[in-house]
């Protein structure tokens, strides 16, 4: 089999955070969601890889190169424009020729990786399977509604009245006859060929298409607050290690990851959190489910539950940050002009001042 990943979006949800960086490389518990989809792949022992990509190429390609430090393959697809899944499976034709593959969207985390569902999609004759997860509210997204022998019976996008609560999550596995199925749909309303539109016409022609419901967790990870999910589930599930340096004035406790460089002076750091290498906590309190990533300083200021991105600085902050995700480069510091606000979404490169 192969692998798909889809990382050509250009994750308006997230602005301003993706006005400058693609979605997929923000980290969750310091470690970018797609190198997660990467691993997730590996560890189902697919090890050829190819990731769609678009406007953030670049920058997506500098930070996973040909894939050696995990032992995969990279192909790079471009797509000029994001036109739906189905168009991106269409475009990768000569790289999946005429091999099973999974498609996985690159800002998607799930729990417990994909080997199962691989092992199970790999032991079948069947033509397709995709990952179902039961939610709360199925009509905020696709939901797939089952027939008495539990395969696909149809898809629908959104509907007002779910005929199931099973939502789409973003996983799929297909064979060779596929590649028919995009060829074969129109584009949608919204000028995309749907991987919805594709899966239907496979069940519409009697392929053999089956669910697979996920019992842990996912997080789609497209705005703020799914992102800062995403991070305090994933942090809960990591191994404390402590490589930095922490002073005899400072309180870690056991829930705690400090990475190589990171140093904690007379400090609070409460977990389950994780603070980057060569990142300074000096006179400051960190609570649980927050993440900061390498090269920061959090001077004299209290946060939590919140994600803090590369080479910013928080510094005499009087109340304390909550629910934040604060971007690259930022530069967080008292202000004495009003008003005050302490919960904040900040652009890479910002600079903003808070009484």
């Amino acid at each position: 089999m192969k692998g798909l990943i889809l990382s050509g979006g250009k994750g308006t949800r997230l602005y301003p955070l993706t006005y400058t960086s693609a979605k997929q490389l923000i980290p969750v518990a310091n470690k970018p969601v797609l190198f997660r989809v990467i691993e997730a792949i590996r560890d189902a022992e697919i090890n050829d890889i190819g990731i769609v990509v678009g406007d953030t190429a670049e920058e997506i390609m500098k930070a996973v190169g040909k894939g050696n430090r995990w032992d995969v393959g990279i192909t790079y697809i471009p797509q000029e424009q994001p036109l739906g899944l189905a168009h991106a499976v269409k475009i990768s034709r000569d790289f999946l020729g005429d091999e099973r593959f999974v498609m996985f969207l690159g800002d998607n985390v799930i729990q417990g990786g994909i080997s199962p569902l691989i092992a199970q999609f790999a032991q079948s004759d069947w033509n397709s399977q995709i990952v179902l997860k039961q939610v709360a509210q199925p009509e905020q997204y696709g939901v797939a509604e089952l027939d008495q022998d539990n395969r696909i019976l149809r898809l629908i996008e959104k509907p007002k009245s779910p005929p199931s609560d099973l939502a789409l999550v973003g996983i799929y596995m297909f064979d060779e006859h596929i590649h028919t199925a995009v060829n074969s749909i129109k584009p949608s309303w919204r000028g995309e060929l749907e991987i919805t539109d594709a899966i239907q016409w496979l069940v519409d022609q009697k392929y053999r298409v089956y669910p697979y419901v996920h019992s842990g967790w996912w997080i789609d990870t497209g705005r703020p607050g799914d992102m800062l999910e995403a991070n305090s589930l994933v942090l809960e599930e990591l191994t404390p290690l402590i490589e930095g340096y922490v002073d005899r004035d400072s309180e870690v406790d056991c829930r705690v990851t400090i990475q190589k460089g990171a140093e904690i002076i007379n400090s609070v750091v409460r977990g389950p959190t994780i603070i980057g290498e060569r990142t300074r906590i000096v006179n400051s309190y960190v609570g649980p489910f927050t993440s900061i990533y390498h090269d920061v300083t959090v001077e004299d200021s209290e946060i939590e539950r919140s994600i803090i991105l590369e080479h910013s600085v928080v510094r005499d902050i009087p109340a304390r940050i909550q629910g934040s995700l604060i971007g690259r480069h930022v530069d967080l510091a008292r202000s004495p002009i009003k008003p005050k606000a302490y919960k904040l979404t900040l652009g890479d490169h910002s600079q903003v001042g808070i009484l």
